[in-house]
Order: C-alpha cells, then sequence, then structure tokens
C-alpha cells in the first residue's frame, strides 16, 4: 500500500478539514483540530495551504501536520492509531529535513494521538517538550448562564461595530497580536467558520471585555476555544470564567458533545479559569522535540 506526504493547496483546504473533523471523537485527546485551521486562516488561504502536510495512503487522508512556529501540529486518524508501518514513514518525513517539514537540527512535534507514532518518537531520541494542560467539558447537562452580555458574531455578519470589539479585545488581550478586521474576516469567510461562531463579552457599562472564538467539528463531536482571551484592561472580575461558560453553552448549541481547550501548563490562571467554569483537567502532555 502506498503512503505518500504532499503539501496542501488552497483548493485542498476543505477536504482536509473535513478529515480533521471526522477524526475528532469524545474522550480521545485534544489533537488538531478544525479550529486550529480554521483560526490559521486569518492569514488566507495560501499561507495556511504552505503550512499543511498531508499524509494519505491509496488516496484516503490519515494524518494531516500544520506547521506553526517551528512545531508540527498533528491529527491522526483513529484507523492508524497504531499502524506501525504508517507511524514509521511519518517519523522519517518528520525527521529528514530535505522533506520540507521541518528545519535540520531544530523543531518540534504535537503528536497527542497515534500510539505507534509516539512511541517512536520516544525510541528514535525526541525528548518531552514544554508541558500543556488539555481541559475538557461535557455538554450533556444544560449550561448555566454566564451573566454577562454576550454578542455572537457569524459568519456573514454585517455589524462592523461588534467586529470591531472582537478585534479590539484579542488585541488587548495577547501581547505582540496582529489581528485586524481584514483578517477576521479572511477567518470568517472559509469554510471552518460555517461551523464557528466569535463572542464577544460586555460589561454593565456596555465596553467590549472579553472574546472567544468557538468551533464545532459536527454534531457530536467535540469543539473547541481558540482563543479566548480577557481585555487587560479588565482582568480580575471574572470575566474570563464568564465567556469560557458563554463559550461551552455555544458549543452546546451548535451540537458539540464536549468543549476542549488546551494551553501551557505554565498559564496556571488560565488552568485554573477553565476549571472554575467547569472543565476538567486532562493530564498533562508534551510535544516531542529533537535534540540534535
Amino acid at each position: 500500500m502506498s503512503i505518500s506526504m504532499q503539501l496542501a493547496t488552497p483548493d485542498s483546504l476543505g477536504e482536509i478539514v473535513e478529515a480533521v473533523a471526522v477524526w475528532q471523537h469524545t474522550g480521545g485527546p485534544v489533537q488538531l483540530h478544525p479550529g486550529d485551521l480554521g483560526w490559521h486562516w486569518r492569514f488566507g488561504g495560501r499561507e495556511l495551504a504552505e503550512a499543511v502536510r498531508v499524509w494519505t495512503r491509496n488516496g484516503q487522508i490519515l494524518a494531516v501536520g500544520m506547521v506553526d512556529d517551528g512545531v508540527i501540529r498533528m491529527g491522526i486518524a483513529p484507523s492508524v492509531d497504531e499502524d506501525a508501518a504508517f507511524a514509521a514513514r511519518l517519523l522519517a518525513d518528520l525527521s529528514d529535513p530535505g522533506q520540507g517539514v521541518l528545519p535540520d537540527g531544530a523543531g518540534a512535534v504535537e503528536a497527542r494521538f497515534g500510539a505507534a507514532l509516539r512511541d517512536l518518537l520516544r525510541r528514535s531520541g525526541w525528548v518531552p517538550d514544554e508541558p500543556w494542560t488539555p481541559l475538557s467539558r461535557e455538554l450533556i447537562e444544560p449550561v448555566e448562564d454566564c451573566a454577562l452580555r454576550v454578542e455572537v458574531i457569524g459568519a456573514h455578519d454585517v455589524r462592523d461595530r461588534i467586529v470591531d470589539d472582537r478585534v479590539a479585545v484579542q488585541r488587548a488581550a495577547f501581547a505582540n497580536s496582529a489581528f485586524t478586521v481584514e483578517r477576521w474576516r479572511a477567518m470568517a469567510a472559509a469554510p471552518p467558520y460555517r461551523r464557528a461562531r466569535c463572542l464577544v463579552g460586555y460589561d454593565g457599562d456596555g465596553v467590549a471585555v472579553a472574546a472567544v472564538t468557538v468551533w464545532s467539528a459536527g454534531d457530536g463531536r467535540p469543539g473547541l476555544l481558540e482563543p479566548l482571551g480577557v481585555h487587560r484592561d479588565h482582568r480580575g472580575h471574572g470575566y474570563g470564567r464568564a465567556i469560557t461558560v458563554a463559550a461551552a453553552a455555544a458549543l452546546q448549541e451548535m451540537g458539540s458533545s464536549s468543549a476542549t481547550v488546551c494551553t501551557p501548563s505554565s498559564n496556571v490562571g488560565g488552568v485554573a479559569t477553565y476549571v472554575s467554569a467547569g472543565f476538567q483537567k486532562i493530564p498533562d502532555v508534551t510535544d516531542f522535540r529533537r535534540t540534535s
């Protein structure tokens, strides 16, 4: 059976997003999600395609990797979880700079699923990197009221003021953020956003204080929060918890089985916020870093 790796193309991204969506399953690890691809789409479809690698066997997509700041973030089909031959091909491509996936002597792999690949990475000298904390909230029971006024922005929203607020909160929540209205519109026009929403939270004075984007992978599958932030001038008032609860409610309304997120374990305050909003911590995971 023929295993091959290809670069994505702008025209192939829709098929790739759907493949990654199907791989999401309740109780599974927080691996590459359609929302990760959707959030990266703010830079444009061509830029995203240049960052994405696809592995197929006999024409079927079985693994997708997105190169993101020196890390390739992997999504792997459940059907090849323990497939040693497929894992060996993945490792060969990840390890060979000539394949154009990771540069020589550097780089890391985010592989939270794929038992065969994870085992092979360990045995091949890749070492644990920065720890991350995945969190999940099941969406079986009704989600409580978040006690915050929230505006929801769909793909075709024409309320420029709300979009401006979404962008402003993002830029005020994350240092060095380069988010713009134009990038929001590029993201909102892309296929993954058909199953996504942006939420903006407002305080009692009508000031935008928090925002989040939520991404569905389809009915009965885990949804993703990516990203979530509170305006730097309005922290310490519980807005982080409130917008997280609102995000869970939005995903429940969209048919998601659970709401998931993954944050650096060093982000102690962020982890505490998610826990306070009803999310359960899953054991920490690490990327795999090449030592030479």
